[in-house]
């Protein structure tokens, strides 16, 4: 997960639709030190039939998340991205400071009704139920944090999340 800037880009001619490597300026990295503490490339299919992401050169900072692969940052449009200056307040404070408090959480994402969590470590995404996904109001404003004896819940607000709480801000 990093704060990047798209510096280049070069159509790479490996495999049939060919892939697309962007050049990033690395601002931030929120996860994945342990991985790769640095970024340089970005990869992604080279056609947005094939799930590849368009970024754009020299003009916006973005949030990208992915995955590393025999050493190379690989993203797609199922992976979060999204132009910096997009993101809310709250995704913001959650990159800096919430979201790591959810890594031992999963997010099972709701299709239809009903919906249960299966774990104790699960959060229900329900952005999916009106088709906003990550640009829906639970991912825009909430978190999936860990409370306390391994329950997972979200959590939004501007001060510490009580951990001594379950679930008293579910949405």
């Amino acid at each position: 997960v990093i704060r990047a800037k798209v510096v280049g880009k070069k159509l790479m001619k490996d495999g049939p639709f060919g892939t697309m490597r962007y050049t990033v300026k690395q601002m931030k990295m929120y996860k994945g030190f342990q991985i790769m503490p640095h970024v340089q490339y970005i990869y992604t299919e080279a056609s947005e039939s094939l799930c590849g992401v368009k970024l754009e050169v020299n003009k916006y900072q973005y949030l990208i998340t992915g995955r590393v692969y025999e050493g190379k940052v690989y993203t797609g449009l199922c992976n979060w991205y999204e132009k910096w200056d997009r993101l809310t307040l709250s995704q913001r404070k959650g990159l800096n400071h919430r979201y790591q408090m959810g890594c031992a959480c999963k997010i099972r994402p709701c299709y239809y009704l009903p919906c249960f969590a299966t774990s104790k470590n699960e959060c229900i995404w329900t952005d999916m139920l009106s088709n906003f996904g990550h640009s829906g109001y639970q991912a825009k404003h909430y978190a999936c944090i860990q409370r306390v004896e391994g329950y997972c819940s979200w959590y939004r607000g501007w001060a510490p999340p009580d951990k001594t709480i379950i679930n008293a801000t579910d949405p």
